[in-house]
């Protein structure tokens, strides 16, 4: 009896329930689900029933990292969030100094680049420093420190770079500037940046300085290759790992990339040395991170800051006044102690890297469960990235002037440098990961800087869209369309 009375209210179920009553009962389910998710994570953005965080990406794709930057403030420095369910990507969005002093130091064990970085960035970076821990880590910053500190790394790349600066760079200006025409200084500095670094550590030159600025696939390669691999981050193994089986899709023109940034990588290796000791995939990956660093961070670095001063004339006219100061007027370059008494150049390329670091974001992973200094619970496995980008633009760590290009905030004691505090200056990472080159950037950007500036004033061309590229590395999303005229 009770089993055809259950059978009964079934059948009248299904004979007056409409498509309509469907549809409304899940869409009431899907708002309780958002309101449930919003009540349980009042800090940070809205984690979507399902997708999780993605919606949220999508809609400020244009301008990820300022609404990262809101979100993050909002939140008070630090908040949770859930990736696609099933794509196992979950963890934290933090900007607190204290936080990252914990991760990138004191705990610095427990949060290594971790699997899910390496696996997706595997294809491009292999095993090289930027995509290695542990031991493998170790061993790869020891080789490169050991070669960057050396007395005759110094004295090799500032001879590269003083000669590729007076005979390569200086005369494409000159053209420049006779022509009349408006170019893209992006594209030129990233030409100088790569031909130095190949000249500085391998004693190669690529020649992309050329007064015809012949195009060089492997500049255009790993662009490519950065920004297909970054859509691994945004897609669950599931959708992303078939596709790349299948050489499919945005995996196929990954997969294209990458294969000419190697190719590149051994050519330049042939003709630079090979060993009995180390493998040649060894130093194609050394290879393959030194040019990464060589050329993205500091071209971009001194793009933002070519910018910056032009919309802030009063410090390009400081540094201008110093730069003359320092010069010895006997010589046509600078050398390396000229170089280092710009204070004030150096605090204006420090203070442009605050608003505008080449890398804009770092991520680890949890290796075991841990609750960082803010009380903040992680669990093993999940995900800390921290917004370098956003951290130059939090009051609660630069004051209510965050928002300025001030270069006077890394002076003190009228004309000394001020110490930068590596936790809310990550700029150039922290900790044991703390960038070997660092030098070598500064040595690079202040040789350029002032050599253009001495001999040029820049124009920018009026109707700009001036933007970040959503990458890996800071780039301007449309380049920097300049001219320029010889200083009098």
């Amino acid at each position: 009896m009770e089993m055809k009375t259950a059978v009964s209210i079934l059948e009248w179920v299904y004979a007056h329930l409409r498509f309509s009553d469907v549809v409304l009962a899940l869409s009431v389910l899907f708002l309780l689900s958002c309101l449930r998710e919003k009540l349980s994570n009042k800090a940070g953005p809205m984690s979507w029933p399902v997708l999780g965080i993605l919606p949220s990406l999508i809609v400020h794709r244009n301008d990820l990292f300022d609404w990262c930057t809101g979100a993050l403030a909002k939140a008070g420095g630090t908040f949770h969030y859930r990736g696609v369910w099933f794509g196992g990507s979950y963890g934290i969005m933090t900007v607190d100094p204290v936080n990252i002093e914990y991760i990138l130091k004191t705990n610095f064990k427990n949060y290594p680049k971790g699997e899910f970085y390496r696996e997706r960035f595997r294809d491009l970076l292999e095993d090289g420093i930027f995509n290695a821990d542990d031991e493998l880590w170790k061993e790869e910053r020891r080789v490169a420190k050991m070669e960057m500190h050396s007395a005759r790394f110094s004295d090799h790349s500032y001879a590269t770079m003083r000669d590729l600066v007076k005979e390569e760079l200086l005369t494409l200006m000159e053209k420049m500037a006779s022509s009349g025409k408006s170019f893209d200084l992006q594209d030129v500095l990233l030409r100088f940046t790569f031909d130095n670094i190949c000249g500085a550590a391998f004693g190669v030159d690529p020649g992309s300085l050329a007064i015809d600025l012949p195009e060089i696939p492997f500049a255009k390669a790993f662009e490519e290759a950065t920004e297909y691999t970054l859509i691994r981050f945004l897609l669950p193994p599931f959708v992303w790992k078939p596709m790349r089986f299948l050489g499919i899709g945005h995996e196929k023109k990954l997969r294209k990339a990458v294969r000419i940034v190697h190719v590149f990588a051994d050519k330049t290796l042939e003709r630079f040395f090979r060993s009995q000791y180390f493998s040649d995939k060894y130093f194609r990956e050394f290879c393959t991170s030194f040019i990464i660093a060589g050329r993205d961070t500091t071209s971009v670095a001194l793009v933002w800051f070519f910018w910056l001063i032009q919309t802030h004339p009063e410090v390009e006219k400081k540094i201008l006044t110093e730069i003359r100061q320092v010069r010895n007027k006997t010589r046509d370059f600078f050398d390396p102690q000229e170089l280092k008494e710009m204070v004030y150049l150096q605090a204006a390329l420090t203070e442009s890297l605050r608003l505008y670091p080449s890398v804009p974001m770092e991520m680890k992973q949890a290796q075991e469960d841990d609750v960082l200094p803010d009380g903040t619970k992680l669990k093993k496995g999940a995900r800390i990235h921290y917004s370098i980008y956003s951290m130059g633009r939090m009051e609660s760590i630069w004051g209510k002037d965050c928002g300025e290009f001030k270069p006077e905030r890394w002076i003190e004691d009228g004309n000394k440098l001020r110490m930068q505090n590596q936790f809310k200056y990550a700029v150039f990472n922290a900790g044991p990961r703390l960038c070997v080159g660092k030098k070598f950037a500064y040595m690079q950007m202040k040789m350029v800087a002032a050599s253009i500036l001495m001999n040029y004033s820049i124009k920018l061309v009026h109707g700009q869209d001036i933007v970040p590229k959503l990458t890996t590395t800071l780039y301007m999303k449309n380049g920097l369309m300049v001219k320029l005229e010889p200083r009098v």
